[in-house]
């Protein structure tokens, strides 16, 4: 086995003195600072890309991308297909975590907690925003489920691309009632900022009483070794 390759981590840190005082102020601020990172220097590809993490049936973890498509304080949120592996998942223990990671910038964020649906309304609002595209996609796609080959998935999409011609409007494709979405109630925000010699920044906003990632009070912030 050849000799690993490390590289150190230069970022800039995160300090308690620059914490924001709460946790959406703080991933807000984090994730324009990526996609502005992204907008000049084109080295933060996706910068809402988040990994999810589920558990199956058997006990045994299961991780995917996608893309956070809402946050605010009721939690960071994704689309989905509801009968895919993730949602199935999801529904089973009503519990998920999932991490933003910006390895340019030596930054990543972790969420934990209660996984809710996203609402219905919310949904047909972010489909209706999609690309045609996208949104025959959602119909030729049965998620997770197995397929024979690449050129029958084709095919579904291209039936569904004459069912719903591209007319240019927003409501020119339905959302499928398959379709939805899944939000994160976070009991736990971790903001990891990473060092040189690996003494990285920890720093946790942990759920301490009511109210949503903007509400301070129900936020205590405690430091953890790296």
């Amino acid at each position: 086995m050849g000799g690993s390759v490390r590289s150190e981590y230069s970022g800039e840190g995160l300090s308690e003195s620059e914490l924001a005082a709460t946790p959406l102020q703080q991933v807000r601020r984090w994730v324009d600072e990526a996609t502005a990172r992204q907008a000049e220097r084109g080295d933060v590809v996706e910068p809402t890309a988040l990994s999810v993490a589920t558990v199956d049936a058997d006990g045994r973890p299961n991780v995917r991308t996608v893309l956070m498509r809402f946050l605010d304080e009721r939690g960071p949120g994704f689309v989905t297909d509801l009968g895919s592996a993730k949602s199935q998942e999801i529904g089973s223990t009503g519990t998920v975590a999932a991490s933003l990671t910006w390895p340019a910038m030596f930054r990543a964020v972790r969420f934990r907690g209660r996984a809710v649906p996203v609402g219905r309304d919310e949904i047909t609002a972010y489909f209706a925003s999609r690309p045609w595209g996208s949104r025959i996609s959602a119909w030729a796609s049965d998620q997770s489920q197995p397929i024979a080959d690449r050129a029958a998935l084709v095919a579904a999409y291209e039936r569904y691309a004459a069912r719903y011609p591209d007319t240019g409007s927003a409501d020119d494709v339905p959302v499928p009632d398959g379709w939805g979405g899944w939000r994160i109630e976070c009991d736990e925000v971790e903001l990891w900022a990473g060092r040189r010699d690996r003494l990285h920044d920890r720093l946790v906003f942990t759920r301490v009483g009511a109210g949503g990632l903007d509400t301070a009070a129900a936020w205590s912030v405690h430091r953890r070794q790296p």
